[in-house]
């Protein structure tokens, strides 16, 4: 009998074992990957792409409308698209870009009703049109520091919302999102050299708004920089 009850215990260790290998195995696979998996009946693959797009696509939603109970609304609806129309999905464009597109068109839709943006960091271009990192002020939290950082937080916000939408996408996109030009434009729909144009006019604009908040000077060579 208890020969019996040790094999039964060793054969629930190798099930486990092989489960959680196989879970690991699953982890280790590119985006691409994991959707043909899902595709052909492996739910496991679906979760592992909501845990690793999750974060991502509620920062880049709440670029858009500044409400987190909204943006998880969005984010809940765009994994939704994702599981009903997962076998529209083909292997000739990138996941990322397909899932951006879902929850881009939402977001658009959802602005133009609330018309709130934020953000948490942007880039800068100088006079050659050359990118190079804006230098906000540190996010870390310090407690004696939170009430001038929410400050701050609250101008970026503005800032935002005062300049074009068709710049705040393209700004969003590639400063928060870090997604390249070409994702960008296969995401919106729009010519390389409008991306670029749109994302460069963008930065100038949330420059220009933010001169007064955070004291900046110029280089020689062009670059913002903290006095």
């Amino acid at each position: 009998m208890a020969s019996t009850v040790h094999l039964v215990a060793r054969n629930n260790d190798r099930r486990r074992s092989s489960a959680a290998s196989r879970f690991d195995a699953l982890h280790e696979m590119p985006d691409e990957d994991l959707m043909e998996l899902f595709q052909s009946g492996t739910v496991e693959a679906y979760d592992i792409l909501v845990s690793r797009y999750s974060e991502r696509l509620v920062h880049y939603l709440y670029g858009f409308l500044g409400d987190r109970k909204r943006c998880e609304d969005l984010l809940q609806e765009t994994f939704l698209r994702v599981h009903r129309n997962r076998h529209s999905y083909q292997r000739i464009a990138k996941f990322s870009t397909w899932l951006y597109t879902i929850a881009g068109n939402l977001a658009r839709s959802e602005y133009r009703k609330r018309k709130r943006r934020h953000m948490y960091s942007i880039q800068s271009v100088n006079k050659d049109n050359e990118e190079y990192e804006m230098p906000l002020p540190d996010e870390t939290f310090a407690p004696d520091k939170h009430a001038e950082s929410a400050l701050q937080d609250r101008y970026i916000h503005d800032a935002l919302d005062s300049i074009p939408p068709n710049f705040k996408e393209v700004v969003i996109l590639r400063d928060i999102q870090q997604l390249s030009y070409n994702e960008i434009a296969q995401i919106t729909g729009l010519p390389m050299g409008t991306v670029k144009s749109r994302i460069n006019r963008g930065r100038a604009k949330l420059q220009d708004l933010l001169k007064g908040v955070y004291p900046f000077n110029k280089d020689k060579n062009g670059h913002y920089r903290r006095k």
